[in-house]
């Protein structure tokens, strides 16, 4: 399937489709912990709660678990002489982030660029098309 990409700003353009990397600290998403959903930038599939989200220090936003699993693909990344694990978005196969196993708890942490996401408040769900998530902030 074929995106429109002309929204884009070039940094979101440079990580969804070329897979860079955003400076950490840079996204405001990084330090936002309103209640909401984060969507796709490119395709607009949900694929993160706030409820999940938590602030690792790293300087990305980051997040325990996508809301529906089946929305993010992970493969094997030996980019820049590491090993590591990226994630895409299923639908538009959004270069995401990578998920490493260092989160809370014993749980994984999925460092997302910024850059990848809109964040849609939770009173702007039902407006935006997203009412069937407004059922994970009750």
């Amino acid at each position: 399937m074929k995106f429109d990409l002309s929204h884009l700003t070039p940094l979101q353009f440079e990580v969804t489709q070329k897979g860079a990397t955003e400076r950490p600290f840079t996204n405001p998403y990084d330090h936002l912990f309103e209640d909401g959903i984060y969507v796709d930038v490119v395709s607009g599939e949900a694929l993160f709660s706030s409820k999940d989200k938590f602030d690792s220090g790293c300087g990305w936003p980051s997040f325990t678990k996508p809301i529906d699993p089946n929305q993010v693909v992970s493969k094997r990344d030996i980019s820049f002489g590491m090993i590591r694990v990226e994630v895409k978005s299923k639908e538009a196969n959004s270069h995401l982030g990578h998920v490493f196993d260092d989160g809370p708890k014993g749980l994984p942490r999925f460092c997302i660029n910024g850059a990848s996401l809109r964040f849609i408040p939770k009173e702007q769900l039902e407006e935006q098309g997203y009412g069937q998530y407004k059922a994970l902030f009750d």
